[in-house]
């Protein structure tokens, strides 16, 4: 019976170094030497302290700053511990009235705002972390942000061109903007 079990107990503990040791350091490793930023977090940096990542958004209600899209995770929003959409369809009534209260919001914010609200700011996205909006939902938000500051419409719209990021790799994806980049650079901006 041991000439059964000694050659699968050798080859479980083998796999277990070899998958849960050795790889897991070769592909740190390797992250390390060529991607660090990423590898860490990619975390932003304001005056020697982190103020987020450049990979999980952050809720900003204030009108003064962008907002981003709404996050569904679990234990509030953008927990990357808890990851993940609503899984509601188009017609499930939850989506509608989370929706609606999205449009509310942004129209009693904005209410001279009579343009198309974007769909990527009423909407979560599948991950529920996503840290950026199109350019059309950070332009949408341009007269609110301008009027809340005090700046001229033209020097936010010009700041949102300047954060505007193309398609990965010329591409993939939409244009888009980062949020917490963007409003990062609106603090820097003086009235």
């Amino acid at each position: 019976m041991w000439k059964q079990f000694r050659p699968a107990i050798v080859i479980f503990v083998l796999m277990t170094l070899l998958t849960g040791v050795v790889y897991p350091w070769v592909v740190t490793g390797i992250a390390q030497v060529f991607f660090p930023h990423q590898a860490n977090g990619s975390l932003v940096e304001r005056e020697g302290r982190v103020v987020g990542s450049e990979l999980i958004g952050q809720p900003f209600d204030d009108p003064k700053f962008f907002w981003g899209r709404l996050s569904a995770t679990d234990g509030g929003p953008y927990n990357g511990g808890a990851s993940g959409g609503s899984n509601y369809g188009p017609m499930n009534e939850k989506l509608t009235a989370a929706a609606a209260a999205r449009i509310a919001a942004l129209r009693q914010a904005d209410p001279d705002q009579s343009a198309p609200v974007p769909a990527d700011l009423v909407t979560a996205s599948g991950s529920g972390l996503d840290p950026d909006i199109s350019v059309a939902a950070a332009l949408y938000q341009v007269p609110r942000v301008a009027r809340a500051r005090g700046v001229e419409e033209a020097k936010i719209r010009d700041l949102v061109m300047q954060h505007a990021q193309g398609r990965q790799w010329g591409v993939l994806g939409e244009p888009r903007v980062n949020v917490l980049r963007l409003n990062l650079a609106l603090e820097g901006m003086q009235p």
